[in-house]
């Protein structure tokens, strides 16, 4: 039992030999001083005034049980705690400190306590370091899986659990003794100068009186230790786990009140060191940080509620440096522990989230603990990707066509191979968003991760995605984005548009959204001003007028136009003009236009891509006859259809959206692009046999067919028509193979399609907000139809609620639709028949009441999502009408215009003919005639992505 009693300062001299006289001297001292700590606890000091709170007589503590007295009498003496003078000094049971009781055999003063320097009384004024054995005091115990198993299991053979109590809060409140705890086999290396930026005592002395002769050197040098200082782990992770399992097998209640405080206290003064610059070069916080996150109990109890968040808040404070040696570290030895540490954080974003308070008076960007849990999430984000990648060069990994596309000497225009001269782009087409600063310095790219050991989706954090104002939260992304690189931060509020991951895509389409629109407004605003200071012509919108025979052709004419005169134009909001036809463009022609090219563009008589009927995706022809414009065109669709966030149905491979933000396609790419090719190679890369070249006979030369059948040969390295494919070169086969279908064959093609896209987005934050399978989403939608979610979502206007009637047979109805059915209905309400971003309970439809009971059909305003639902009687007069409308609906735009011009002159004529006759008969005849003229005329036209603009507004 005499391990119970020992601490800091007299755990070496209870273990020291008996003959050495000095130490036994100490032994007493220590024993004599935790009798009087013991009964100042029980008994008191008799005192009835007394107001140390740690004695019986102040009635400031509760009654404690003789093991809980030893317990906190041994934690006063590690503390050197206040000893009131007069504390009863009778002899301390046998039974709680046995060796103790024997060493102390006679009563010391305190004159011999201070002497040894094992105590000094509150109003003394004698350093604790100016008597006895400096050794004892300063000495730092540094703690081993060894020795921290030894204190276990002596706790439970005995039952007592003080010195386990103990050396928890002592060790593990102190960053300084934990840093140096857990030392790993490596630890004389790493802890040399070179390796760990600590300093021998000769040196520190030879460097004082150095420094002594220089201020400003000192001052360097100071600077750099604490630069250097902390960027190395040295600790062993293997022998923390295994000395927190052996702790696990004590029960909790024994120790983890004092652990809990302990880290609480670490973690705080870690914090405030931190903040104010306090930081100590002695203190190795990588070690720190990563023997507290191998806690197991993080996730539970008091550790998840007090210890995990001010550890958080103590960790966002390491410098990039040291998180990246930290993500390092952590990628190399805690892979299997990652779910659960991003579980853990997740849990605890979501329930500050969720019990939080939040407005605009306070937002959740105000909150430091949320802010922190995603500072450190970022952390273990980069621990995913960079545990399945290797530090890269980016200039490896560029787009194929980078050295087309980034070449500040050719022009927007370029494709536009039309003999004029490329126009000057300004400063600000050639702005470039920031890219994630611990990305960078780790030297690994969200590109280059494959198959990580945890999902993407496992990061996104959906209740704070739907509390995050993301108004607000941009306005800090754009002010953090405008300021200098070397401008301090102090000021500038988290915008978590920088830490993308933890978004869902819907709510940073939201933030891509107001950087669209912001810029939209930019444009207008710089046009008009341009009108009133220049003289020049008014132009606030990007306007093409299109003719629908000739889509494609008055789309290039027109986008050719704007990007030659003026290539920001194109930033600006499209309007859509069809010729011959009235109306306004609020989004529903804009829509219909891009449908239109994307129908034309796709169709196998252009030959422009190619279908592969088993992945239904198209890619690039590589022997089309199209120009470079038309690829353009398509590019610059692609850009604006994300630009005005319109949702396209364009089935491209994952490895287009690889290539537009910035990789090259490889072997991996093509499983998606031609899984049948895939297969085969992978069979070729998984061949053993030696006989492969005569069993094979493939060279480094294919072949391939052009549209009319022709046959071509490409050597895929030189004199590749005589080189074999073996064992040694089939991986080298393999890659060059891949590389020619994905990115040399369709080099031309995609150039000019990846050069039209970055013309409307170059200055936009899509490339650091989007990973390649969000960016598809951006573009095609999701591929969910819940319509329960869009019902949920449903606003009623015009008399209607979620309770009338006709609403409930309408879902009644919409609910027993087939998949493909109920795409044609969202075309008809909203002009398009893809899921937004986010799912069907983004998008914002509004049911309202068009009369009563009638024959009318159903109509839609698909500018605004809105349905006009007469209120029919049954529901299957509901359905009937309804099923109609979609129906006649596709096809009618020119039909519905030409009935419009028709039967507004007849209705005008026989109007008039009502006016003058005054046969009632005849009137009511006529009304008969004007009401069927309507019914045709509803059947003919569809109020939907070209009705909305042309129809609606003059007929109703």
């Amino acid at each position: 039992m005499a391990e119970s009693c020992q601490n800091n300062a007299g755990e070496n001299m209870l273990s020291s030999t008996p003959g050495d006289s000095q130490s036994l001297d100490k032994r007493v001292a220590a024993g004599q001083l935790i009798k009087r700590y013991y009964f100042q606890l029980t008994e008191g000091c008799g005192d009835p005034n007394c107001n140390n709170e740690n004695c019986a007589s102040s009635k400031k503590i509760q009654a404690l049980s003789p093991n809980q007295a030893a317990a906190q009498a041994l934690d006063l003496f590690a503390r050197k705690g206040r000893l009131c003078v007069g504390t009863n000094k009778n002899e301390l049971p046998n039974t709680l400190f046995p060796e103790i009781t024997s060493a102390s055999s006679s009563a010391l003063t305190d004159q011999q306590l201070l002497k040894q320097g094992l105590w000094v009384p509150p109003t003394s004024n004698v350093p604790s370091h100016s008597t006895g054995d400096k050794s004892v005091i300063s000495k730092i115990t540094k703690l081993t899986e060894t020795s921290f198993k030894k204190i276990i299991d002596n706790c439970k053979e005995y039952g007592i659990y003080s010195k386990l109590v103990h050396t928890l809060g002592h060790i593990f409140a102190n960053p300084e003794l934990l840093g140096q705890s857990f030392i790993g086999p490596m630890s004389d290396q790493c802890t040399s100068t070179a390796a760990h930026g600590q300093l021998s005592k000769e040196q520190l002395r030879s460097m004082e009186v150095d420094l002594d002769k220089d201020s400003d050197s000192q001052e360097a040098v100071a600077e750099a230790r604490l630069q250097e200082m902390g960027q190395e782990v040295t600790v062993d992770v293997c022998s923390i786990r295994r000395s927190f399992e052996a702790l696990s097998s004590i029960e909790s209640q024994n120790y983890e009140s004092a652990l809990v405080h302990a880290l609480i206290l670490l973690c705080e003064t870690i914090e405030l060191d931190m903040k104010y610059g306090r930081q100590k070069a002695e203190v190795n916080l990588l070690n720190v940080f990563v023997v507290v996150f191998e806690l197991p109990w993080l996730g539970s109890g008091d550790y998840f509620e007090s210890v995990l968040p001010s550890l958080c808040r103590a960790c966002a404070f390491l410098s990039l440096s040291q998180q990246a040696t930290l993500v390092r570290f952590w990628a190399a030895h805690s892979v299997p522990n990652l779910r659960n540490l991003v579980q853990t954080l997740q849990q605890l974003i979501s329930f500050r989230v969720l019990s939080g308070d939040f407005g605009r008076d306070y937002a959740v960007n105000d909150d430091s603990t949320i802010t922190a849990c995603v500072k450190v999430m970022r952390m273990l984000y980069c621990v995913n990707i960079f545990s399945c990648t290797a530090p890269c060069n980016n200039s490896n990994h560029a787009s194929v066509d980078r050295m087309e596309t980034d070449d500040s000497s050719k022009g927007a225009l370029d494709v536009f191979s039309f003999g004029m001269d490329p126009p000057r782009l300004g400063a600000k087409q050639n702005k470039t968003r920031k890219n994630d600063p611990l990305m960078s310095e780790l030297g690994v790219s969200i590109l280059d991760c494959r198959k990580p050991p945890v999902a993407f989706a496992d990061f996104y954090n959906e209740p704070l995605s739907d509390v995050v104002e993301m108004d607000r939260d941009f306005a800090y992304f754009a002010a953090a984005s405008e300021a200098p690189p070397s401008a301090s931060n102090v000021g500038l509020k988290i915008s978590f548009m920088n830490f993308p991951f933890i978004l869902t895509p819907a709510a940073k389409a939201l933030g891509l959204y107001y950087d669209n629109r912001i810029r939209m407004y930019s444009e207008r605003r710089q046009s008009i001003f341009n009108s009133v200071m220049n003289g020049q012509p008014s132009n606030p919108y990007l306007k093409l007028k299109i003719r629908r025979d000739h889509v494609i052709e008055d789309a290039l004419i027109g986008l050719e136009m704007v990007a030659m005169e003026n290539p920001s134009d194109l930033k600006k909001q499209l309007v859509v003009e069809f010729e011959g036809e009235q109306g306004i463009d609020e989004g529903g022609l804009s829509k219909e236009f891009f449908q239109l090219v994307i129908d034309q563009v796709f169709n196998p008589d252009y030959a422009m891509f190619a279908f592969n009927s088993d992945t239904r995706n198209f890619w690039f022809n590589p022997t089309s006859f199209e120009s470079d414009a038309q690829f353009t065109l398509i590019g610059i669709i692609l850009g604006l259809a994300i630009y005005n966030t319109i949702i396209l149905d364009i089935h491209f491979p994952m490895v287009v959206y690889r290539k537009l933000l910035g990789r090259k396609g490889t072997f991996e790419d093509l499983q998606e692009l031609d899984p049948t090719l895939w297969k085969g190679l992978t069979e070729l890369l998984e061949y053993s046999d030696s006989d492969m070249e005569e069993t094979l006979m493939q060279t480094f030369s294919i072949s391939y067919k052009d549209v009319f059948g022709v046959v071509y040969n490409h050597d895929l390295k030189e004199n590749g028509a005589s080189c074999n494919v073996n064992l040694e070169n089939r991986r080298e086969f393999v890659e060059l193979y891949a590389d020619y279908l994905l990115n040399e064959c369709i080099g031309r093609q995609f150039a000019a399609f990846h050069r039209g896209f970055a013309m409307v987005t170059d200055e936009s934050p899509l490339n650091t907000l989007f990973r390649p399978e969000e960016v598809e989403q951006l573009v095609c939608g999701s591929h969910i139809f819940d319509f329960e979610e869009l019902q949920n979502a449903t606003e009623y206007d015009g008399g209607f609620d979620n309770k009338s009637e006709t609403i409930q047979h309408f879902w009644s109805v919409v609910h027993e639709l087939s998949v493909e059915d109920k795409r044609r209905l969202l075309q008809f309400t909203t002009g398009s028949d893809r899921v937004p971003v986010g799912g069907l309970g983004r998008l914002k439809l509004i049911i309202a009441r068009n009369g009563a009971d009638s024959d009318r059909l159903p109509m839609a305003h698909t500018c605004y999502n809105v349905l006009l639902l007469p209120e029919y009687n049954n529901k299957e007069k509901l359905k009937e009408r309804l099923m109609k409308a979609i129906d006649y609906s596709k096809g009618f735009e020119k039909v519905g215009e030409m009935c419009f011009r028709l039967h507004t002159a007849r209705l005008t004529i026989e109007s008039r003919t009502i006016k003058r006759n005054s046969s009632n008969v005849k009137k009511s005849a006529m009304a008969g005639r004007l009401s069927q003229l309507v019914c045709q005329f509803e059947i003919g036209m569809r109020c939907s992505s070209t009705g909305c603009g042309r129809f609606s507004k003059r007929w109703n």
